[in-house]
């Protein structure tokens, strides 16, 4: 089974994989300019694999792409390109959410019966958040839904229900004293290569309609038309 996996939460990030390993990963780490960025690091990431970067040639089973919740430019642009990498490779491309990824890496690294919120910045001074617990080894159940909210609400949260906290990046400024005081367990580098474990557990037990790759905005855009006015 070979994969590409990529991800756009935040920095742009691409990894390949054969049976589950690693064969190659390439980064930008740059917030922005994601659209410019995914195919040249499929291709570097194709070409350290020692594949060829005629995706058709490389035979590449399946596309995996994270689904946020992520700013709307950056992600729109990591899903259009892994259905357009898709169908060039005529085969599926499945989604799965950068929280749930960063809550199976924090999981990785804890007692397994621990809850933990998976964070990421959401910008304007809020924060993308998720409770969790595991589900089995390679996988991860969300308790209630995503959310995104100031830290005073993710704080909130957590007193009604106890867990570690589990940041997928450096702590934001606007938040980290006050999670500071919170439980915080292991912060994570996003690894778009954990979606594969996630992937083939979710296709095992037969859940493929929650792999499906469509965005998680959790908020509106932040540049909207103007309605039409009827005449």
């Amino acid at each position: 089974m070979r994969e590409i996996a990529l991800d756009t939460q935040a920095s742009t990030t691409v990894a390949v994989l054969d049976d589950g390993r690693v064969t190659a990963r390439a980064r930008n780490d740059s917030g922005r300019h994601h659209a410019e960025s995914i195919i040249p690091l499929v291709r570097e990431a194709l070409t350290e694999a020692g594949l060829p970067t005629v995706l058709k040639d490389a035979g590449i089973d399946r596309i995996l792409v994270g689904t946020g919740p992520a700013p709307f430019t950056g992600l729109r642009a990591g899903l259009v390109s892994a259905r357009a990498l898709a169908l060039v490779a005529a085969v599926p491309a499945y989604g799965v959410s950068a929280l749930d990824v960063i809550a199976r890496q924090g999981l990785d690294l804890l007692p397994p019966d621990v809850r933990i919120y998976a964070i990421a910045d959401a910008r304007r001074r809020e924060l993308y958040w998720g409770s969790y617990v595991a589900a089995g080894p390679d996988d991860v159940t969300l308790e209630g839904r995503l959310e995104v909210g100031n830290v005073s609400a993710l704080l909130a949260a957590m007193r009604a229900a106890p867990g570690l906290v589990v940041a997928g990046a450096q702590l934001p400024a606007h938040s980290a004293d006050a999670l500071a005081r919170a439980d915080l367990g292991p912060q994570v580098s996003l690894d778009p290569a954990v979606m594969s474990r996630i992937v083939a557990t979710r296709l095992a037990s037969g859940d493929e309609e929650g792999l499906v790759a469509e965005p998680l905005y959790l908020r509106r855009p932040d540049i909207q038309g103007q309605p039409t006015k009827r005449l």
